[in-house]
């Protein structure tokens, strides 16, 4: 059995209008919403459109125990932008935090896992999208952070 999704790092929800998701939030009182970071340059990138990973837009907030990002994911074609036309909105992934990015992809493909996505830049810090809506009901990421 894979180990690689023992540690919930973020929910991901796609949204139609990010500014009125986060102030829908913040009335809840969820909050500080902030930009998601998106890190320095990938030495491996692999998406289905690149042009439409770019021009998504995340905020996210840190709570005690799990962080939740929004995601508007634009017009231009990609798998969020799919699921918010097919399903419309709601939890597109689940990140789990690994130690190592590498093995925990190897680890997941080794169980028959499809990948939808991949990223690693030259620090081993990155991210792998895993095919698993069909078993799991959403998309299984795991992601290694810089220290």
């Amino acid at each position: 059995m894979p180990t690689i999704f023992n540690t919930l790092h973020h929910v991901c929800i796609v949204v139609r209008d990010l500014d009125k998701a986060v102030a829908y939030y913040r009335s809840l009182g969820i909050g500080p919403w902030y930009d998601y970071p998106k890190a320095g340059p990938y030495a491996e990138f692999e998406v289905p459109n690149e042009a439409a990973s770019k021009a998504m837009r995340y905020k996210c907030v840190d709570l005690a125990n799990v962080q939740i990002q929004l995601c508007d994911p634009g017009e231009l074609d990609s798998p969020q932008r799919r699921f918010l036309d097919q399903q419309g909105e709601g939890v597109y992934h689940l990140g789990f935090e690994v130690a190592d990015r590498d093995a925990a992809e190897a680890e997941g493909r080794a169980h028959g896992l499809g990948v939808i996505a991949r990223g690693r830049r030259a620090d081993g810090t990155g991210f792998c999208y895993f095919d698993t809506r069909g078993d799991a009901g959403v998309v299984l990421e795991i992601r290694k952070s810089a220290s």
